[in-house]
């Protein structure tokens, strides 16, 4: 698809609305194609729209249409705006549209490939919690751009609403694979790391209910218990994504472009005292360091294959980043594009993120083609927004609810390495899981583990769940 969009001006207007973000996204959810960001997309706070212009076809080229975007005049005071531009996600099997891969394995409940949407007009909230209607408005679209701020202002006017009912997803399963068979995968990919034909692949299994229930809300229920840096809800026709991710895969403004991989997470209890003793264990793992290098030179060499000679950088040692419940690891790594470099040639230089594939890239993507037993979906892939007043932002699609036709499912895994442990490394997965079923009424069923694998801070379930970050988590 191929589309001209007229020259547009940045309208913003503040709103007299009170509501959070989970209230504001309940009040358009009867409209078409709703969707929320929340957390430090373009500087913090939210974003929520339905009613888009524009749905991108399933034959388009969603990379390019990332650059299709309408030319907007300077706007001195935009300030945290965002205006509208294409919002979505990009599911990792669009990895096979840049390198040779194989088929995969099977999809179970396929979504599409990718999904994006062109909205002209968007909700922002503001970190301080100022809402405002903003649009790109072009001469022929302002009588109607202006009715739907009149139909958006008065929904969110309407005093709050009683929260739906929501019965919890029953608890979720291992789905279409077993712990030997996890376990089996990553012994493999061990073999293969010494065998020299990779570094490091991240092996994920998958865990799945069935649930007739809102996507939107479980996304709601989610963000009442944590706080994810990248949050993204997304409801569509043919199934829905809640992605409570804390991880920035790319933010490109202008010519400047950085991506932030994550590699090496551990709890931050709220004893001051106790948090830096787990920091430090977490600095002094030798396993996480590896892998967290790996990554970021992956990172570097993707970047510098669309930015300007010598000005890919990144420091020497990863920032310790609090989030809620954990320390992560980050490095960001910056650069700045060569002239002319577009959003589908940087996306085309470094999809899907590297902190989720492995090293060397596209051979990690086979490896993982051939030892996972389902394909993935978003998962692992990308979720977020193209604007021509914020530019690009997208997060790395992990910790991610997905749904279609009444299954719900959330992959987890981790990166393996040469001294990985395969029972370590299927606890871990499951670790990783467990307080993200927590934080939306549901859990991890005690057969996942096993009945004599059960880690003790879960042989209760219930509160005890949460608290699963006590685990290190890579």
């Amino acid at each position: 698809m191929s589309r001209s969009f007229a020259p547009a001006e940045l309208l913003r207007v503040p709103l007299d609305c009170s509501l959070t973000p989970q209230e504001a996204l309940r009040a358009i959810n009867d409209q078409p194609w709703p969707f929320a960001l929340t957390g430090d997309w373009a500087g913090g706070g939210a974003v929520v729209g339905s009613n888009p212009l524009i749905v991108a076809d399933p034959g388009a080229d969603p990379f390019g249409l990332l650059d299709e975007l309408p030319s907007v005049s300077e706007h001195a005071n935009a300030g945290l705006a965002i205006g509208g531009g294409w919002f979505g996600w990009l599911g990792y099997r669009l990895g096979a549209r840049i390198e040779e891969l194989p088929a995969g394995p099977p999809r179970p409940e396929p979504l599409p490939d990718f999904h994006l949407a062109y909205y002209d007009h968007v909700l922002r909230r503001h970190p301080g919690g100022q809402w405002w209607f903003e649009a790109l408005v072009s001469s022929r679209s302002h009588d109607r751009v202006e009715r739907r701020m009149e139909d958006l202002r008065a929904r969110l006017a309407v005093p709050r609403r009683p929260e739906p009912v929501y019965v919890p997803p029953p608890a979720f399963r291992l789905s279409y694979t077993d712990k030997d068979r996890h376990m089996a995968a990553v012994a493999e990919c061990i073999t293969r790391i010494a065998a020299g034909e990779i570094y490091q692949a991240n092996i994920c299994l998958r865990l799945g209910t069935r649930w007739p229930g809102s996507v939107t809300e479980l996304y709601a229920r989610a963000l009442d218990r944590l706080s994810p840096a990248r949050g993204a809800s997304f409801r569509t026709p043919w199934g829905g994504i809640a992605s409570l991710s804390p991880e920035l895969f790319l933010h490109r403004s202008g010519d400047a472009v950085v991506t932030a991989p994550i590699k090496g997470t551990i709890k931050r209890p709220e004893d001051e005292g106790i948090a830096r003793a787990a920091l430090a264990a977490l600095r002094r793992s030798e396993k996480d360091a590896a892998e967290h290098v790996m990554i970021v030179d992956l990172m570097r060499n993707d970047l510098g294959r669309v930015c300007a000679y010598g000005t890919v950088e990144a420091p020497r040692t990863p920032e310790a980043e609090p989030h809620p419940g954990v320390w992560h690891l980050v490095t960001r790594v910056r650069g700045r594009l060569r002239p002319g470099v577009g959003n589908g040639e940087l996306l085309r230089a470094t999809f899907p993120p590297g902190s989720v594939t492995g090293a060397p890239k596209v051979q990690a993507m086979r490896v993982i083609s051939g030892l996972e037993p389902t394909g993935r979906e978003v998962y692992t892939g990308a979720v977020g927004f193209a604007s021509p007043v914020a530019g690009l932002e997208l997060n790395v699609a992990i910790r991610t609810f997905e749904q279609r036709d009444e299954q719900t499912w959330l992959g987890a895994g981790g990166g393996i390495v040469a001294d990985s442990d395969p029972e370590q490394e299927f606890e871990e997965a499951l670790v990783k899981a467990a307080p993200l079923a927590a934080a939306i009424g549901s859990r991890i069923a005690p057969r996942a583990w096993g009945a004599s694998h059960i880690p003790a801070s879960f042989a209760k379930g219930g509160a005890e769940e949460r608290d699963a970050g006590a685990f290190v988590m890579r």
